[in-house]
């Protein structure tokens, strides 16, 4: 019996330090993301938060350029060489979602409360009710202006619910020789016309761009620049992002972009700026929202411990840090604050603005085409701002190249 009771404790102490060491196995979590190195210092340092809270995790960033990242990602899932964590864009999700694992039953069983985040972007990094990255940050697309010049020309500020009219009499008062009233870019005849009302999508969630109302919204923002000459025509391709170097330049207005790129905007300028909604048409104020997160690889032979550093990532204090060096407005609500304090300092309106728009925003539809839509958008749409086809053509053009 004695000898019994020794053999069942020696067997219970070798479990226990079984469990033990099994508990304290060392792994190391690869987590790819777009960025260069000037990013590292920032990331290593979220990174060094998952370690100081569970010893035996490491996690090592490893960065590639935007347009690489995108191209190399379904070759690295394919291939069996995808990182344990993976960055996510919300507007990608329709098209990637299948290579991350879904988080539904690990939030679940940790009692995470996606409250606590913006619901936009908790809805944006997920697919058909199934959550697959978490957030790290979100916004809207709003207008970037010159507040010089707004009052050199006489003119009032933004309001909240500053009407397209509103809108393109500034851009017209503030037109004048070589300068713009506004820098018009690709995305504008997206988030444009979703502000004024319109929609891109049918009930089918396919694309049907030329529906009388998407049509005549997208005309709006086209007629500013090929009958009142209010902006300059971008060029065609997908170097087509130049509004933010002529509204840098002071000779552009306004501009359209998002809160991730203030606080380098506010930098590369040397007058006052504001932010401001984008105008809305007739009806209440709409916006569409956007934003990035981390998921989970599917392939990943190490998802638990993934889960874990992903909540640090995606957690308060790697929030706070993101905010705290203007990197990110937070998707996390309670940490926003910290990148109004340094993104949106001296920056008019800012926190006003986004609060509003954040209480005005739409589901940002999306489908598997996505991408080949923007794509089309921004190889076409020259043609109607230079006059060389009507907006109507050129998205009858469009549409035809889109799956049905």
């Amino acid at each position: 019996m004695r000898l019994s009771l020794v053999l069942a404790a020696a067997a219970l102490a070798g479990s226990s330090l079984i469990a033990t060491a099994h508990a304290q196995e060392q792994v190391n979590l690869t987590w790819q993301m777009w960025g260069d190195e000037n990013d590292t210092a920032l990331f290593t340092s979220l990174a060094d938060l998952v370690t100081a809270e569970y010893p035996n995790i490491t996690v090592t960033p490893q960065f590639s350029g935007w347009t690489d990242y995108w191209t190399r990602l379904p070759v690295l899932a394919s291939s069996g060489q995808i990182a344990d964590l993976v960055a996510m864009q919300s507007m990608r999700m329709p098209s990637f979602y299948s290579i991350l694992e879904p988080l539904n039953s690990y939030m679940e069983a940790d009692g995470l409360d996606t409250a606590e985040f913006e619901s936009s972007i908790i809805a944006g990094l997920g697919h058909d009710g199934t959550q697959y990255a978490l957030p790290y940050d979100v916004g809207p697309w709003l207008v970037y202006y010159n507040r010089d010049k707004f009052a050199a020309a006489g003119l009032k500020e933004p309001a909240l619910d500053w009407t397209f009219d509103d809108f393109k009499s500034a851009a017209d008062a503030l037109t004048e020789g070589g300068n713009y009233g506004y820098a018009v870019q690709a995305f504008d005849f997206i988030a444009g016309p979703v502000a004024l009302g319109a929609e891109y999508f049918n009930a089918s969630n396919q694309f049907d761009i030329t529906n009388a109302g998407y049509v005549d919204a997208v005309t709006k923002f086209s007629d500013l620049v090929a009958v009142d000459k209010a902006s300059p025509v971008f060029a065609s391709g997908t170097g087509a992002i130049t509004g933010s170097g002529r509204f840098a330049a002071g000779s552009a207005a306004m501009y359209i972009d998002g809160p991730w790129v203030l606080l380098q905007t506010k930098d590369s300028v040397d007058f006052d700026i504001g932010v401001a909604p984008l105008p809305r048409g007739e009806g209440e104020s709409r916006f569409i929202t956007a934003g990035s997160g981390w998921g989970i690889a599917a392939a990943s032979q190490h998802k638990e411990e993934a889960y874990k550093a992903l909540k640090v990532l995606t957690g308060p204090k790697a929030a706070e840090i993101l905010a705290s060096a203007g990197r990110a407005l937070p998707g996390r609500l309670a940490e926003q604050t910290y990148w109004y304090d340094v993104a949106a300092k001296d920056v008019a309106g800012t926190r006003e603005t986004l609060q509003y728009m954040f209480e005005h925003s739409t589901p940002f539809r999306l489908n598997e085409y996505w991408n080949e839509f923007e794509n089309l958008v921004t190889q076409y749409m020259p043609l109607a701002l230079n006059g060389d086809s009507t907006t109507e053509e050129v998205l009858a053009n469009i549409q035809s190249q889109l799956p049905m």
